[in-house]
């Protein structure tokens, strides 16, 4: 295994594991609370490499406005999501949902006349059959938490889309500072309009809003940076999608969360949908450039 190989790897952990913290995170904090508290802390987090990596790039500001702004309400919408819906859905069913977006990708993609490859289908097949196991139960209804995700899945995949329009027309990292304050500015108005945010509250929290502000923004974003570089694309979302284990591995862990058979099962489709959908065409994609 490569050292390219390893930093995607601790990626997927760190934001897998991201998904306990956001859990944590709302024990003495209300969900826009801690999304303020936690983008506010990203934000800083990713200034100082955008000053590393960016300082060289030619920036259009109005176009990198139109970028941050774009990318962020959407950004603010699925974390917002996410973080509500986190509250009453397991970490399991949290990460292995949210991880759908992967394959909505390619199913927006046909409103753009892309082609989607057979592998895909066969990649929502599975998926579908497993999200139907895990989410679905009597009388075809569908837990509150587990509905949000599966609707911020959408919002993740429509960011995907978003940040691929405008990624060769901006400095990545300052499209990612100017859509993480966006995403703190909404989050600290409507925090402050409906909870009670305290600094108390934040000084307890202070280990998972550090852990989602830091580790699962700037420190995964540059190792994702660093591993993609020698890595084929397709090998890049193997490793990534394997997040959601590990969202359901540090739901076990640390919130003493339990799946059962039907749960295992279900989740074992959704990741084989999302192995299959991604798996490389030929040898000469799995080929790992120095």
């Amino acid at each position: 295994m490569s050292i390219s190989h390893l930093f995607l790897w601790i990626t997927a952990a760190i934001w897998g594991f991201a998904f306990v913290a956001q859990n944590i995170g709302m024990e003495e904090l209300g969900p826009y609370g801690f999304n303020a508290a936690r983008f506010t802390l990203a934000t800083l987090a990713m200034l100082p490499l955008a000053i590393i990596f960016d300082r060289k790039s030619t920036i259009d500001l109005a176009v990198s406005l139109k970028a941050g702004l774009s990318g962020g309400v959407i950004l603010f919408v699925g974390s917002t999501l996410q973080q509500v819906g986190i509250q009453y859905t397991s970490t399991a069913n949290a990460g292995f949902i949210t991880a759908i977006y992967m394959l909505i990708v390619p199913l927006m993609g046909l409103f753009l006349k892309h082609r989607i490859e057979r592998k895909v289908w066969f990649g929502i097949a599975f998926t579908v059959v497993g999200f139907y196991l895990l989410t679905v139960g009597p009388n075809l209804t569908v837990h509150k938490g587990d509905s949000l995700m599966l609707v911020g899945a959408f919002f993740w995949a429509s960011h995907v889309l978003v940040v691929n329009h405008f990624v060769n027309r901006v400095p990545v990292i300052t499209f990612s500072v100017i859509q993480l304050m966006v995403v703190a500015a909404l989050s600290w108005g409507v925090a402050l309009s409906i909870e009670e945010v305290s600094w108390s509250a934040i000084e307890v929290s202070w280990l998972p809003i550090a852990y989602t502000g830091i580790a699962s923004s700037a420190i995964a974003y540059s190792l994702q940076m660093l591993g993609q570089k020698g890595v084929s694309p397709s090998i890049a979302a193997l490793i990534l999608s394997t997040e959601a284990v590990f969202a359901a591995l540090g739901g076990w862990i640390f919130l003493s969360e339990e799946l059962t058979a039907r749960a295992i099962f279900a989740c074992t489709l959704i990741f084989a949908g999302m192995i299959i959908s991604q798996w490389p065409q030929s040898k000469k994609t799995l080929s790992v450039t120095a």
